[in-house]
């Protein structure tokens, strides 16, 4: 990639970050619907989806944020697009996304999804741009920079079943090999498109905190000892289709529903995941104590930013200033101010199904994170 001068974008600029999807309002969901149910064409859908785009771009520039994104009204969950325009996999719905042990604070209680029959049974084929269509629509009607979202490719291993997986799978290696080969054939369009600001979303890298996800994963045929190397490799030769953008690397620890899936420190991962990362900004997710402390940070190199995901999507309840700016005071221990960024630690909604809180709760929560990003930077 590039140098930060030639791809047009100074990311010490962009101090108040945001993370992707934003909740969807009831009336995109009533529309979604009625799609569903033949009440609505895929013209009267799309009109809907561009109401909500533009309701999300101004929400965002309303709330003074440095980076917008398209809220990811269009998509079914932040991972979806891809079984969406490709072909190759058994069916799935919603749940293919969902799965897993939730866990729930406040009085939510834990929720426990089973995965669903997933499967890869023939070759991948892509039938159409990932997110084009979404995003030249954004990008006529941003005022600020839009950065894009993309899935990591190994997030898909959850779709490989060794007892289904056809011969042109003979293994895990050889199927992500090929979902990696779709994602940075939609890199390569999307900068064709002018974007400038790509982001990675990749929380399972943060499963291997929890004994159960790193056996789901060797099942798979990658030894947990193999998975960060192996993991890596796929994202970085992402990231190398794009010459010109910048690129977050977004690491949480679930996010659905206000549920969360794992905890513990970013300590086991640092050392070896933050330097080998091809990304220019790690946006990693410290909005309570499952996530540790900053010491982790040491470990990046002076070459990226970070992004502190400070700020809570989980929960609408705003945060205290003075809190927020004691945390970003303890991590510039680590990482020095002039590399570092504010963020929420997730997006609103990862899926259709969104976080428990408001609309007027996640404007407040943004409008707080160019708050502190001016307080703490300039």
């Amino acid at each position: 990639m590039g140098t930060e001068q030639e791809r047009g974008l100074d990311p010490s600029a962009l101090r108040a970050e945001v993370v992707g999807s934003l909740l969807r309002p009831d009336w995109l969901l009533e529309a979604r619907g009625a799609h569903q149910r033949g009440e609505l064409d895929g013209e009267g859908l799309r009109r809907v989806e561009d109401r909500a785009v533009d309701q999300a771009l101004a929400m965002q520039a309303q709330a003074g944020v440095d980076v917008v994104t398209d809220g990811e009204m269009r998509r079914l969950s932040f991972q979806s697009q891809l079984p969406a325009a490709v072909s190759g996999f058994a069916s799935w719905d919603l749940e293919a996304f969902l799965w897993g042990r939730w866990r729930g604070d406040n009085g939510l209680g834990d929720e426990e999804r089973e995965r669903p029959n997933l499967a890869v049974v023939d070759r991948l084929q892509r039938h159409r741009s990932l997110c084009g269509h979404e995003t030249a629509y954004a990008l006529e009607r941003a005022d600020r920079p839009l950065k894009v979202t993309l899935p990591s490719p190994t997030l898909f291993a959850a779709f490989y079943d060794p007892a289904r997986a056809p011969t042109c799978y003979p293994d895990l290696a050889a199927f992500l090999d090929d979902v990696t080969a779709i994602l940075a054939e939609e890199v390569r369009e999307l900068e064709a498109l002018g974007v400038r600001y790509l982001q990675i979303d990749a929380p399972h890298y943060t499963m291997f905190l929890d004994p159960d996800y790193r056996a789901f994963y060797a099942e798979r045929g990658i030894p947990p000892e193999d998975w960060i190397d192996f993991a890596v490799a796929r994202d970085n030769a992402v990231m190398a289709a794009g010459r010109e953008a910048l690129f977050a690397f977004h690491l949480c620890r679930g996010n659905q529903g206000s549920r969360w899936l794992t905890e513990g420190g970013y300590d086991p991962l640092a050392a070896d995941l933050f330097p080998a990362l091809a990304a220019d900004r790690l946006m990693l997710e410290y909005d309570d104590e499952r996530s540790g402390d900053f010491a982790p940070l040491a470990h990046v190199p002076e070459d990226k930013t970070v992004a502190l995901g400070l700020i809570s999507t989980k929960r609408g309840e705003l945060e205290d200033p003075e809190g927020l700016a004691h945390q970003v005071e303890e991590a510039a221990r680590y990482v020095p101010k002039g590399r570092l960024a504010v963020s929420p630690q997730c997006g609103f909604a990862t899926s259709v199904i969104g976080n428990t809180l408001s609309q007027d709760a996640q404007a407040a929560k943004l409008a707080l994170v160019a708050g502190m990003a001016r307080r703490c930077f300039g």
